[in-house]
């Protein structure tokens, strides 16, 4: 009974939660109404399910809703619309779920919270299925659903649909939500699989219902056009063990004809609506090329080339770029190829992507240098953090000579920082840059190392930082060169000249709208209060353990001295806490990957995760007020000081 219960409630919920919402003007609220439902469906059908369940869960919600508008007062004015809803329910039931579609995933909210909630709303999804899905745990998908529903009430976010220019960036802004829910299924960027079915057919059922709800957007059918074909190749593209296998190489006799006609007339219902080709459209026209050649060596790459060339010139951004890239290697050769991913490579996007290494030691291998080829191979499995991905790199690596004899970057750094003389502070600071050059390099023989690519590592990553962080990475390069008897690795940097001014507290007005800024996480707002409410060094407040605080008396010991906060700071502190005992208090989104081992120091024993940087908090900061600073920079955390 559970089980069918649940598919009625997945099949029904988005259009009972729109409608409720329409009434009730308040999406948080509507799904409370819609589980009581939802409730009152697990007591009473176990008698027998109605003849037709989704109307009996909206007579039961809706219920519900007047029960709540007579407590408020507004019963009278409520029948007069309930009674003219009557007339008009079928027709109101599609644009409702379509604005709730508009709503989940509106612009105001951080795309984690839109994927959250709409994956909740739309898609009838529990917390804890989302969490499964994206291998996050249930409390974080939680609070990305309750903060996302806060922001909406508080910004009294209408439940309307947009016209005018306004219409085409919600209608983007859906589609961005839908395909990167696919692209997370299709290719599961961390753990163990490569694939998570699960998602792919929430996100197609997701793009197939906005097709139904919005039949004049071409955009829409382009989208559902590429996931169709996109799905169609899911049971060719991996092998018996859950190992990759590439686009080239897969049985096309294992492709989904049936998904494939149904991708072909979403194209063509694109086509019909004419207009330009959008993004999503073009990116079908290319999924198409691929599924209509009956054999790799049939595909038109050519046409695929001059696609993603118009792409490119619609959506400049990097990863279209490196996708060319794949598409003229194949049509004009490697060197071409290869040229293109080369151009790539001082992209700060893509300096943490594995698929840029990847390909750059595809081309190589197919131009007959192996070792080169290796290396790119390990370092992109080094990067990436899906465990069947890794596999797949470095079998792949495996399979090339190996190049150049000698140590590898990997080993030296190792050795280097496991030095006797070192500090802990310094072995911190020394790691994070050896660490990011190894990350961009990969193991390679120190011998292969040349002064160029330390360069190019150095203005991709650290480019635009402040003087004084620059010349501190500098200090950690050359340190590094000449234990290993490497002087010129640092030879093209320059040290910059450090100008240091007072850092002027931030207003108190911008200060208020910093609280009060709708979307931003917990970690970041407890830290940016401690900061304000103690005064204390960014690096002393980032250097807290679990074990330090002492909540009851709002203080903590660090370094032999005490961090005291307030009020505002006691009240976010427990929930950031959430229970543990030790460890770092402020920690990483994500733990860390198998090269980047942190010190026992900076590692959550409970959670896994390592402490927050200070480069990354710096970064987060001055991207959250950028639109503050008159200079467009954003603030540095050193301007949260109080004043005197």
């Amino acid at each position: 009974m559970r089980r069918t219960v649940d598919a009625i409630w997945k099949l029904e919920s988005a259009r009972i939660i729109a409608g409720l919402t329409r009434l009730v003007h308040d999406v948080g609220l509507a799904e409370e109404l819609a589980q009581d439902a939802l409730v009152a469906a697990l007591e009473q059908w176990p008698a027998g399910i109605p003849d037709n369940p989704g109307a009996w869960l909206m007579a039961i919600a809706k219920r519900r809703a007047i029960d709540h508008i007579r407590r408020s007062r507004r019963l009278e004015e409520k029948h007069e619309q309930l009674a003219h809803e009557q007339e008009r329910q079928q027709d109101l039931e599609q644009d409702d779920v379509l604005r709730l579609m508009f709503i989940s995933c509106h612009p105001v909210l951080p795309m984690r919270e839109r994927v959250a909630l709409t994956l909740r709303l739309l898609g009838g999804l529990t917390a804890a299925e989302i969490a499964r899905a994206f291998l996050v745990s249930e409390p974080q998908i939680a609070r990305r659903i309750a903060a996302a529903k806060r922001t909406l009430a508080r910004g009294q976010v209408p439940f309307d649909l947009p016209d005018g220019p306004e219409l085409a960036d919600r209608v983007s802004s859906v589609l961005g939500v839908v395909y990167l829910i696919f692209n997370e299924g299709y290719s599961a960027t961390a753990g163990d699989d490569l694939l998570r079915p699960g998602l792919c057919q929430e996100a197609l059922r997701l793009g197939r219902l906005l097709a139904e709800l919005a039949p004049h957007e071409a955009e829409v059918h382009g989208l559902v056009a590429l996931m169709e074909i996109q799905e169609s190749r899911s049971a060719a593209r991996t092998g018996p063990s859950g190992e990759p296998v590439q686009l080239h190489e897969q049985n096309r006799g294992r492709w989904d004809q049936l998904l494939i006609r149904r991708g072909f007339a979403a194209l063509l219902r694109a086509k019909e609506i004419g207009g330009a080709p959008g993004p999503y459209v073009l990116q079908a026209a290319i999924a198409v090329c691929h599924a209509r050649a009956r054999t790799a060596e049939d595909t038109d790459w050519a046409q695929i080339a001059a696609l993603y060339e118009a792409l490119s010139r619609l959506l400049p951004t990097p990863i279209v770029q490196l996708n060319k890239a794949v598409a003229v290697g194949m049509a004009r050769g490697p060197d071409a190829g290869l040229a293109l991913v080369d151009s790539l490579g001082a992209d700060p996007v893509l300096q943490n992507y594995h698929l840029l290494p990847s390909v750059r030691g595809d081309l190589l291998a197919r131009l007959g240098r192996g070792g080169e080829a290796k290396f790119e191979f390990e370092r992109a499995a080094a990067l990436t953090q899906n465990s069947a991905e890794r596999a797949f790199l470095l079998r792949r690596a495996g399979e090339l000579a190996g190049g150049d004899s000698g140590p590898t970057l990997g080993a030296a750094v190792e050795e280097f920082l496991a030095r006797d003389e070192l500090n802990a502070a310094t072995i911190r600071s020394y790691g994070q840059t050896l660490r990011r050059l190894r990350l961009a390099l990969g193991d390679r023989p120190l011998a292969a190392m040349t002064a160029e690519q330390v360069a190019r590592v150095f203005e991709t990553a650290w480019g635009s930082v402040a003087a004084k962080t620059w010349n501190r990475h500098r200090a950690a390069i050359r340190s590094f060169a000449a234990w290993a008897g490497l002087d010129d690795l640092a030879a093209g940097l320059d040290r910059r000249a450090e100008t240091r001014s007072p850092a002027l507290p931030i207003d108190p007005a911008q200060l208020d709208e910093i609280w009060n800024r709708p979307g931003i996480p917990l970690r970041e707002r407890t830290l940016w209060r401690l900061l304000h409410e103690s005064g204390a060094a960014v690096t002393a407040v980032l250097s807290l353990n679990v074990e330090d605080l002492d909540l009851d008396d709002r203080r903590a010991r660090v370094a032999g001295a005490w961090v005291s906060w307030r009020s505002g700071t006691a009240a976010l502190l427990p929930e950031l806490v959430a229970g543990r005992t030790r460890g770092p208090l402020f920690l990483t989104d994500r733990r860390p990957g198998p090269s980047r081992p942190p010190q026992d120091g900076d590692l959550c024993p409970e959670t896994g995760r390592s402490r927050l940087s200070y480069e990354r908090a710096e970064y987060l900061f001055k991207r959250a007020t950028a639109a503050l600073d008159p200079t467009g920079d954003g603030y540095t955390l050193r301007r949260l000081k109080p004043r005197p």
